[in-house]
């Protein structure tokens, strides 16, 4: 059985929201509500938080989860993890948002999964979007397109498909949830790459990869996931755990 680590890159700023990793949410640092449930999924041997904050390593030695200091120098998550993996001894690396608490097991077993097929290289998630959600437009949801086997086309901050013509034709939208697993090898291959024109263009590292060939497979999943990137995230977030765990009770 190949050997999967978690790593959850762990930046302490943030442009829309300062700090945020470092708020509550239902009495645990967000941080560390991803870490707890990436950590309780089963086909997980190890999660790791990365960071370059010694406020978010004082947060996770209180709460017994395993962090290690990065470099400052990092201008990606993707960057971050590299630094991590070439000290581990690991097969699969998923990276794991830290802005994300929905994340739990049944959303990151579907991309664990994709790599039973021995072609996969690179896995990731997608949603569906209803037709007429804000978020098509919203540049801050990611929106991907997929081939007929399920790999990536392109992802793009605007609304893709596009509606040319005909306002009313029924177009199916998927949101791209930042979710990425990697064999071991791509991902130190990736570190090689050079910054696209694409890329700088949308400011989506994944496309780096797209250009260069590589091909990424994108698992769908009927999860609900809402990341916090705002106040108001945070608190979206914190009122549907709280209306799903009274359900759950009741």
């Amino acid at each position: 059985m190949p050997r999967i680590t978690a790593i959850i890159p762990a930046r302490y700023d943030s442009s829309r929201f300062p700090k945020k990793l470092t708020y509550e949410l239902l009495g645990k640092p967000i941080i560390i509500a991803v870490y707890d449930n990436v950590k309780a999924v089963k086909k997980i041997d190890e999660c790791i938080i990365a960071t370059d904050s010694k406020e978010i390593m004082d947060i996770c030695e209180k709460n017994n989860a395993k962090a290690v200091m990065t470099s400052s120098e990092h201008t990606s998550g993707t960057s971050r993890i590299i630094e991590v993996t070439k000290k581990i001894d690991s097969d699969i690396i998923i990276n794991v948002q830290g802005d994300e608490p929905l994340i739990d097991e049944s959303i990151l077993n579907p991309v664990i999964n994709a790599f039973d097929d021995k072609n996969v290289d690179i896995a990731t998630l997608k949603t569906k979007i209803d037709d007429e959600s804000f978020l098509i437009k919203d540049e801050n949801a990611v929106k991907v397109v997929t081939d007929i086997n399920d790999y990536a086309m392109y992802f793009s901050r605007a609304a893709i498909p596009h509606k040319r013509f005909d306002q009313n034709i029924k177009a199916q939208y998927y949101k791209h949830i930042g979710v990425y697993a990697f064999r071991r090898d791509i991902l130190l291959k990736i570190e090689k790459l050079e910054e696209c024109h694409y890329e700088n263009v949308e400011k989506l590292e994944q496309l780096r990869w797209l250009y260069n060939g590589m091909k990424i497979k994108v698992v769908e999943t009927q999860k609900f996931i809402h990341g916090i990137d705002t106040r108001e995230d945070l608190e979206f977030v914190q009122d549907y755990l709280r209306n799903y765990c009274e359900k759950e009770i009741k």
